[in-house]
């Protein structure tokens, strides 16, 4: 995706303009270099993305061929909240790590994508929602499988579908539907991040970097001792050993690093909180 977007909806002489939060957009801006010109239209790199730009740091041109936002940066623990007003440029987010975790306006979007991994299902399918118009701007000359109006019109079959993960999907919706539906999912993730970073907050033990107005609800980052390595070794094998997996911070930031995705029920994460308190009760 990263490389078909610049390749449907670029617009020679219309920059892209890119809100640069991490990784993924780095991921991004490094295919939009082979294809098509862009500025960064606003970064927190400075910051080591521990925060999102603020909205006086955000210099958007209202003449790109589209902005293009992480929803959701996994390795760092920002989420957009709020999302930029780009006025006449469409909006174009990659949401894979948050897709389904909350109700959003849909129509305030040029493209929404997102890989199906983390929310929606297994790896291997891709869900991609683009407006009608910006399906019209790529060339005729595109390379077949690279033009989304290939797959529009063949109605996502142009290619066999991975049939086993779009039924796996079909699961994970009726879940949701059961669930009370995605407003219902919103509160849940709210509750099960608010109490782990209660539990963050609550002394001087672990340390959450991230600015608190841009926490993101999907992937809770901290320290302990304000970035004791030696420490933070211990508690990933002592929760491991606990059943509390995959708690290793990314190697780009190291800490520690919990992803309470939708399918994370609030009792696993009241037992990582529980395991956090005897584990400062012990070492704090």
């Amino acid at each position: 995706q990263f490389a078909m977007l610049p390749l449907n909806l670029y617009l020679e002489g219309k920059p892209v303009d890119v809100l640069n939060t991490g990784v993924w957009t780095q991921k991004a801006i490094a295919e939009l270099e082979k294809t098509a010109s862009y500025r960064i239209a606003g970064a927190s790199e400075a910051e080591r993305f521990t925060r999102l730009p603020r909205p006086d740091e955000i210099s958007l041109n209202p003449n790109a061929s589209y902005v293009h936002i992480a929803s959701n940066n996994t390795i760092y623990g920002t989420q957009w909240h709020n999302f930029p007003d780009t006025g006449a440029a469409p909006l174009v987010a990659d949401m894979s790590s948050d897709i389904l975790s909350r109700p959003i306006e849909v129509s305030d979007f040029g493209v929404i994508f997102a890989g199906a991994q983390k929310n929606i299902g297994p790896a291997g399918v891709t869900i991609v929602i683009i407006r009608k118009d910006l399906a019209d701007r790529a060339s005729d000359n595109l390379p077949t499988m690279l033009n989304y109006r290939t797959h529009i019109g063949k109605g996502s079959m142009f290619n066999t579908p991975p049939t086993f993960g779009i039924y796996i999907i079909a699961l994970v919706m009726e879940w949701i539907a059961a669930e009370g539906g995605v407003s219902a999912i919103q509160k849940q993730n709210e509750a099960k991040a608010a109490l782990l970073y209660q539990a963050i907050d609550a002394g001087d033990f672990y340390f959450g970097p991230v600015n608190k107005t841009d926490r993101s609800l999907m992937n809770v980052v901290f320290r302990i001792k304000r970035g004791d390595a030696e420490l933070e070794k211990q508690f990933v094998a002592q929760a491991a050993a606990a059943g509390l997996s995959n708690l290793k911070g990314h190697r780009s930031t190291g800490g520690i690093r919990a992803s309470i995705y939708n399918a994370q029920p609030m009792a696993g994460v009241q037992a990582l909180v529980d395991f956090m308190q005897a584990f400062e009760q012990k070492y704090g």
